[in-house]
Formats: structure tokens, sequence, C-alpha cells
């Protein structure tokens, strides 16, 4: 039987309910400082580097035709790559856990029933996207997405046009961590694009349309955050919401771009799940991926993201990197191996590169400094390599 393959037009839907999230909106907000001219700027740059690399990490898994982590083993061998699937389940659950808090956040300042229970309303409907599946969300994504559209178009309005420029503060932040910030959130995708990309008909194309679609809702994600922080002087954009008069309209916006969000992490973490052990299901570990972000919303405070967003991106730009190196350059494939040693020590010269550029202001932020160095370092050592096993032949 002929396996069910994604059109363009339903990854470019995924990606588009990947970008409306509150999570970038609230991100969006730490901009204000630097102004709405010059935050923009370093929205738009960080978007560029950031879903470039989205791309490139993206065009592998359809090109193979496998999941994110199964093409870490490419480069890092069998068992290399589980210890990133690890990793990349833990970030996933971190996600959901942070998407569900957020999201219950506003929902409960339009409508107060308890941030409990709309952690519970949300964990709820992220289970159902989960159990309908990928694959059969066509038409389900298509009304929500709509319906997102409309509302963020009327949020925009209310921003923009009906708010004025406010007095900001003395910069907080330097234009150069402000780009890494807005870097951050695509690279924060990089170890699932593949999950997606992987069953599109037509890949290279939905790759593009993918990244393409994610960068430009993200940046309006983070200019209405930014835009809310300027103009209307308030960083809850619930509260926006509710001065504006939108109520449920509000309400829908907070819930289900919440949901069609998170429901992404919790399936990837599924899926990852099936990488560090084949006998697990995938669908279930998804599921227990959004239970226990649903209890983590619950208990614990999850107000600031900025330190988690860079711990991501230090651990997984330097493996892309390395990813990168392999399947466009050298076009090697470690997956027979359990480990494959230079790709692994590459990892960790570009994780300590990248802890250590996070300390100097570098106007393009630290990611693209740090992945160009990397993916130098793994062609020249896996080069050396190769030339010194052929002259001891």
């Amino acid at each position: 039987m002929e396996q069910k393959r994604t059109s363009i037009y339903e990854n470019g839907l995924i990606w588009f309910g990947a970008g409306v999230s509150i999570a970038e909106i609230i991100t969006g907000t730490y901009f204000a400082p630097l102004g709405f001219g010059k935050g923009l700027l370093a929205v738009i740059t960080g978007h560029i580097i950031g879903c470039f690399m989205l791309f490139l990490a993206g065009l592998i898994g359809g090109r193979t035709r496998k999941s994110a982590m199964e093409t870490v083993k490419m480069s890092f061998g069998s068992k290399g790559g589980i210890f990133f699937s690890l990793l990349n389940v833990l970030q996933l659950v971190g996600w959901t856990a942070i998407m569900i808090y957020d999201g219950a956040l506003a929902a409960n300042s339009i409508f107060g029933a308890g941030k409990w229970i709309w952690c519970l309303v949300i964990g709820g409907l992220i289970i159902l996207w989960i159990l309908i599946g990928i694959k059969n969300l066509g038409k389900i994504n298509t009304v929500a997405m709509a319906a997102l559209f409309i509302l963020t178009l009327i949020l925009c309005k209310v921003i923009f046009f009906d708010g004025s420029e406010l007095p900001i503060s003395e910069e907080s932040m330097s234009f150069g961590a402000a780009v890494e910030l807005s870097a951050a959130m695509p690279l924060s995708w990089l170890p699932l694009i593949s999950d997606y990309t992987r069953d599109a008909e037509k890949p290279l194309a939905a790759t593009a349309v993918s990244a393409i679609v994610y960068g430009i809702i993200s940046c309006w994600m983070y200019a209405i955050g930014m835009g809310a922080a300027i103009f209307t002087a308030e960083s809850d954009i619930a509260q926006i919401m509710v001065k504006a008069g939108l109520g449920i309209a509000g309400l829908l916006i907070v819930v289900f771009s919440t949901v069609t969000t998170t429901f992404l992490d919790a399936y990837s973490a599924g899926i990852s799940g099936e990488s560090i052990l084949s006998k697990l299901k995938g669908k279930w570990v998804a599921v227990a991926a959004a239970v226990i972000g649903t209890v983590g919303a619950v208990l614990f405070n999850m107000d600031d993201i900025t330190d988690f967003l860079y711990l991501i991106g230090s651990v997984f730009a330097p493996m892309i990197a390395v990813q990168i190196a392999d399947h466009f350059i050298l076009k090697k494939d470690s997956s027979d191996k359990s480990f494959d040693i230079i790709s692994c020590i590459v990892w960790v010269i570009g994780f300590i590169l990248y802890r250590f550029l996070m300390t100097k202001d570098i106007p393009v932020g630290n990611t693209l400094p740090d992945m160009a160095a990397t993916i130098v370092i793994c062609v020249i050592a896996k080069n050396s390599l190769q030339a010194q096993a052929k002259k001891q032949k």
C-alpha cells in the first residue's frame, strides 16, 4: 500500500501553526527597549539565520525520508544519535510544558476559571490533536489557521493602529543579543522539522515553504509582542485582548495557537522516542509527553524562557552544523557505526564555542559564527582523518 504523503500546502499549514504562538509574542516583548525599527531589524536578521538552518535540517530529512533523530544517527552513529534523541525528548517535553503554561496564563487572564483548569483544557486538546494524527489534520488545521489568521489581523489593528508609540526605557539588550534571541526560536525547531518533511510529496519545495512560512509568521508574532510593549505599554498580550474587547475571540487565539504549536512538540517527542527504542509507539510517547507537560505547567513557574532558548541553541546549533557538513559537503553516512568519534568531538567543541561566544557582543549573534566554525572544523578534521587513513594503506 502506497504511503500517504503530505502536500506543500499541508506542510505550509503545519508551520503556520508552529509560528502562531503566545510564546513567540511574549519573547517579542523583550525587544521593546531597542525601539521598533531596530528591534524589527534584529528580529528579521535572526530569523533569516535561523530559518536558513531550519531549511537545511529539513532538507536532510526530506531527501533521506528519515525522521529528525534518525538523520542525526547519519552523523553521530546509531548510539551517538540516541544521546541527542534523549536531549530532544527532554527539550520537547520542556517546550510542551512552557507552551501550555503560557497559554493557560493568557487564557485565564481573559476568562478566569483558574490556571490549572486551562492547563487541563489545552493539554486535553493537544492529546486530541495527537490521536487524530498529523496526516488527518488537514481540514481541521485549515479551519483553525483561517480563524487564527483573522484574529491576529484584528490584534495587529488594535496594537498598531489604535495605540500610539510611547517612550521606551534605556536599551537593556544589545543588538547582537536580540539577533541571537530571534534566531533561537527557529533553532528550537531544528531537531524536529525532518519529522514532517520526511513525509512530503515534494521534499525540496515542502521544506522551503515550511521554513519560509514559519519565518514570516514567527517574525509577525515577534512584531506583535514588540509592538504591544511599545505602542500600548502592555507586555501581557491577554490584557491587550481584553482591553480591545476581543473576549471569546481572544480566548480562541490563545487556546488554538497554543494547541497547534504545542502539538508539534509532543508529536515529535513521540517520534524521537521511537529513535531511542524501536519498540516504543510514537503516538503513546507523544501522549505521555503531553501529559507530563500538562502536569509541569500546573506545578511549576515558567515565566522566563530566555535561558532555555539559549541552552537549546548551544546544544542543537553545533549538532546540525555537523550534519550539514556531513550531508552537503562530505557526503558521509555514519549510521552503520555505534559512534562517530570525530563528530562527537567536533560537537563538544561547537558547544563550548557557543557558550563562549554568548559572552561576546557580536552583531549577527553567536549562532552563525558558531555554526560556520563548527562546519569548518568538521570538514577539516574528517578530511584530515581520511587522508591519514589513505597514507597508512
